[in-house]
């Protein structure tokens, strides 16, 4: 624990063997050093989440301010990509020191970008990952699908020892039409494929929630990214892409989930969990 505050805190929290009133928060940040020089890291620091996911910091830890590297009563965990700098990258801020932390599957073409975090707790595993674009060219969808394939596998082999999972992060698909402004003029653009979109089938057929659906299963114009080169987000114009995900053994402890549609810095908006 930080300090003895929350030490005490997080004994008052514990019932029935799982974390309650615990909250998480997930933001595509898409740049950590951006949104500390725009002035929006101490706004969005205060919502005081337990834990803060966070992706596309396109940052390595030395290259951040003291203050953000080593955030206050929080323990940090950073993955950064080695191909590029600038790129990709994901951040773990915790209150709580979890048991073990792993970076990437193991996989070179995979972890070389920075994009998973793995974090285990007594009473859960925590994955925040920065899913990749399918766009460019077709060897990056394949990229982008292979790697939705390595990850539901993983989860899977964790999940059948009894494991109890949350994911979330930026998953650069919408799911449904409900989940984008503009589903008919996107049905050929990455982010809206068909495969693409399957693969979400495919997770929730596996008994993975996606959270918001399942306290707002058909609320409409919720969304979490906007086309900054069109402000797209004065119009509302914009994309479901940022979920949390929790396998179904987990679902009795999830009590709220939602869009924090008024936190401004990115072209995404964070997603809050709270268990």
């Amino acid at each position: 624990m930080a300090n003895p505050l929350d030490k005490k805190l997080f004994i008052l929290r514990r019932y029935s063997g799982i974390m309650v009133c615990m909250k998480l928060i997930s933001w595509n940040v898409n740049g950590l050093r951006a949104i500390y020089k725009k002035g929006c890291w101490e706004p969005f620091i205060k919502l005081n989440a337990d834990i803060f996911c966070l992706q596309e910091t396109k940052a390595h830890p030395e290259q951040l301010p003291e203050e953000v590297q080593n955030l206050s009563r929080y323990h940090s965990f950073f993955a950064s990509s080695v191909v590029k700098k600038g790129y990709s990258g994901v951040a773990i801020y915790s209150k709580e020191k979890p048991l073990d932390v792993k970076y990437g599957f193991g996989i070179k073409k995979f972890d070389d970008e920075g994009r998973l975090i793995e974090m285990h707790f007594k009473d859960f595993i925590l994955f925040n990952i920065y899913f990749p674009n399918g766009g460019v060219n077709p060897a990056r969808l394949k990229y982008k699908l292979d790697f939705y394939d390595t990850f539901l596998k993983h989860i899977e082999t964790l999940r059948k020892k009894g494991k109890k999972i949350i994911f979330c992060g930026d998953v650069n698909t919408a799911h449904e039409e409900i989940d984008l402004a503009r589903p008919k003029s996107n049905e050929k653009h990455t982010g809206f494929l068909p495969e693409e979109r399957a693969w979400i089938d495919e997770v929730i057929n596996h008994g993975y929630v996606d959270t918001f659906r399942y306290f707002n299963p058909r609320k409409t114009e919720a969304y979490s990214y906007w086309d900054m080169k069109t402000s797209a987000r004065d119009r509302n114009v914009g994309w479901r892409l940022d979920y949390f995900f929790v396998s179904n053994n987990l679902l009795p402890q999830v009590k709220k989930a939602s869009i924090l549609s008024n936190v401004y810095g990115s072209d995404h908006c964070p997603v809050m969990l709270e268990i």
